[in-house]
């Protein structure tokens, strides 16, 4: 009997060893990994700049200290993500929902501050910012929100890509101080909105002083061959929020502040026990020096034209294929019917993946695979589709998202 509360619907399969973009299991078997642990493993398995950082900071002894002292790597780390942010601010948490959870407060003292009693965030239809009460909340998913309430008050929801309804919520709200949005939404299925939208988001913002703030927890961090997403827009938000791949798979998170929102936190505001210590900050500078050195943004937008390409020309014309989407190497392929059988069935050919929105299949990679890699993930993965899609048409079992 396991001990492990059941809160996962876990595959059969348990990874024992991983390099580069390929994992074994404790029978041998090897796989080519489109997941990358849903985002986080931005370098892949086992690559040694990482391993030996994380390795120098073990070797120190100082692992964790406390946010009482000052922590020279945290530093380091926060000057790196400012460059690429072009913000100001960091506040080092653990995770994505943490990060998103700062980013709500942010609004809310900032709100407070310029004397809106009620302060309120719009958020979007299918968006996913996290399992927290507060982030839940703003999440557009009932699935995931049921059994929960009541949730935490203080959100519009309106629908992605349509600047008529934060139009018509700025005309008749004025305890509105944010807008939430993720640029590419995940969970929801990789709904891309037009980079247009994300400029009249910041230009509604601007109009109203409302913070703009960028989910960019899974898009974010090179993953669509910009830093972020909301650089392919030309834009720069108030507040980011990052997780995921920014230690390369050491937990850690960040909500980034600029802008409108520079300044908004003082001692004793918010803060994080284990939030930006030695350890996590060492796999941040790691993975960013890396990332950088290596060319991994250039890398990730020629691979996942390759991979968007070859699955397009492989599957265009079959019945029961939508479409594929997406930026960089943030991808999703979009079937006519739920489709979660299509996980296992890859993990039988040595391919992992995940079904997310009940039926599209989510491909988010480490950024270190090669063309070639992508061809073969496309030569798996185009057998598999054609294989499900040949099947008779029936509600497959939805694998979670995770």
């Amino acid at each position: 009997m396991s001990h492990v509360m059941n809160t996962y619907a876990r595959l059969p399969v348990a990874f024992v060893r991983g390099e580069g973009v390929w994992l074994w299991d404790e029978s041998g078997k090897k796989y080519l990994d489109a997941l990358a642990g849903i985002a986080v493993n931005t370098l892949g398995y086992g690559h040694p700049k990482l391993a030996k950082a994380i390795g120098e900071c073990l070797a120190s002894g100082v692992t964790h200290t406390s946010n009482l002292f000052n922590i020279p790597m945290q530093e380091a780390a926060a000057d790196r993500i400012a460059e690429i942010t072009g913000l100001d601010e960091v506040f080092f948490c653990n995770s994505g929902c943490e990060a998103n959870e700062a980013a709500i407060k942010v609004a809310r003292l900032y709100g407070h501050k310029r004397g809106v009693e009620r302060p309120e965030i719009i958020v979007f239809e299918h968006a996913f910012h996290g399992r927290t009460l507060a982030t839940l909340s703003a999440t557009g998913s009932r699935k995931v929100q049921a059994g929960f309430e009541p949730l935490v008050a203080g959100f519009v929801r309106v629908p992605l890509d349509d600047l008529d309804a934060v139009r018509a919520v700025a005309a008749h709200n004025r305890n509105v101080v944010a807008v939430l949005i993720e640029p590419i939404q995940g969970e929801g299925g990789i709904n891309v909105p037009r980079m247009e939208y994300l400029r009249g988001l910041k230009e509604i913002c601007g109009r109203n002083e409302w913070l703009l703030m960028t989910d960019e927890v899974q898009c974010g961090l090179g993953r669509t061959g910009q830093w972020f997403v909301y650089q392919h827009a030309g834009i720069s938000p108030d507040v980011v929020s990052l997780a995921k791949g920014l230690g390369g798979g050491v937990a850690v998170g960040a909500c980034v502040t600029g802008n409108r929102a520079k300044g908004v936190f003082s001692p004793g505001k918010h803060g994080s026990t284990f939030g930006g210590n030695p350890l996590a900050c060492a796999a941040v500078v790691a993975t960013l020096d890396t990332m950088k050195e290596e060319k991994l943004l250039e890398n990730a937008a020629k691979v996942g034209r390759v991979i968007r390409d070859g699955l397009h020309e492989g599957l265009s014309g079959t019945a029961g294929f939508v479409e594929v989407r997406g930026l960089g190497l943030m991808i999703g392929v979009e079937l006519d019917r739920p489709c979660g059988d299509i996980v296992t069935m890859s993990l039988e050919r040595g391919l992992v993946l995940n079904v997310t929105a009940d039926s599209v299949i989510r491909l988010v990679p480490p950024l270190v695979m090669s063309e070639a890699e992508g061809r073969q993930l496309v030569n798996l993965l185009v057998s598999v589709v054609k294989e499900f899609l040949a099947r008779p048409a029936a509600a497959a079992p939805m694998a979670k998202a995770g």
